[in-house]
């Protein structure tokens, strides 16, 4: 688990906590507020503060996340008003844990919780709240300049830099930011060599009746036509759903040279024909591993790789 920086501010009758824990999801976000501790779960990041002083959970807090800087704000009201709550600056003190203490959560399961089920299905495992906490320090500017580079018009490093637990789960390159382009596309080819059946690859040949039938699929995007009215739109209409969706996009410039753009571009290719691919080979119907499957076919998604 990872600490994600914070910070605490107050005023005579409330605490306000900053969280940097960038992305992540809104509706991932778990919050425990009992008294004197607080705790805060969003996969990967955890953190657990021992406060000076009590806070409620009474229906007034307030919480906000910056989707652009990734920071999550809460602002809870103190128990007693006007007190002034001493060493919030202490940030080490505040990590430390003060016992083992049971906390309440924002919302409560009261359906009679989770036990094993009658098939024999395990109980969840419980999370440790106790798990040690380390204060996060900024990489500086020199190391900074170390990273290598990735993601969109190569702008991003040290994005992966605390996520090593969580990288299998993402991505197949080990250790990105320290792994050059180069090197990145060099053990991608290298994995699919490993990876490649040539018995497999016939098997689809002799036995293609379910191949015939998927090439025969008419994705949606086939149907489409060029408008009459203007050359340079089409017929693509978006439902009340995806309109909604669009608009919780935010909207972002960049400055990018030619070869960053380049690079942008056949990125973008890439990504478009693993989609395809998961769209005729599930003819359509995209079910719980269409993600899983457009990023393990995209070198973009799943290497960070820049093409060439």
């Amino acid at each position: 688990m990872i600490t994600p920086a914070f910070d605490l501010r107050q005023d005579p009758d409330h605490l306000t906590i900053c969280i940097r824990a960038p992305y992540t999801r809104t509706s991932e976000f778990d919050l425990f507020i009992d008294g004197t501790d607080f705790k805060f779960y969003a996969k990967p990041y955890f953190l657990r503060l021992s406060l000076p002083g009590r806070i409620l959970e009474d229906g007034r807090e307030k919480a906000t996340f910056d989707l652009d800087k990734g920071v999550f704000t809460l602002k809870v009201p103190k128990e007693t008003p006007g007190e002034h709550f001493e060493g919030l600056q202490m940030l080490t003190s505040l990590l430390a844990p003060k016992g083992s203490r049971s906390a309440k959560p924002l919302v409560e399961d009261v359906s009679g919780g989770s036990e094993i089920s009658g098939d024999g299905e395990e109980e969840e495992e419980e999370f440790d709240w106790e798990v040690e906490q380390e204060v996060y320090t900024d990489r500086s500017e020199e190391e900074q300049r170390t990273l290598q580079k990735y993601g969109f018009g190569n702008q991003r490093s040290g994005v992966f830099s605390r996520l090593q637990e969580e990288l299998s789960d993402v991505i197949d390159v080990k250790n990105p930011d320290g792994t050059s382009a180069s090197e990145r596309r060099q053990a991608r080819l290298e994995a699919e060599a490993l990876a490649f059946s040539s018995d497999h690859y016939l098997a689809d040949l002799f036995e293609d009746d379910e191949m015939n039938r998927l090439l025969k699929f008419t994705p949606w995007w086939s149907k489409l036509s060029p408008s009459t009215e203007q050359e340079e739109e089409s017929d693509v209409s978006f439902s009340d759903e995806e309109k909604e969706q669009l608009k919780k996009f935010t909207n972002r410039s960049y400055l990018l040279d030619k070869t960053s753009r380049y690079q942008a571009w056949l990125s973008l290719l890439d990504i478009l024909l693993a989609y395809s691919y998961e769209v005729r080979s599930t003819e359509g119907e995209h079910n719980v591993e269409s993600p899983w499957t457009v990023r393990k076919l995209s070198g973009t998604l799943c290497w960070l790789e820049c093409s060439f």
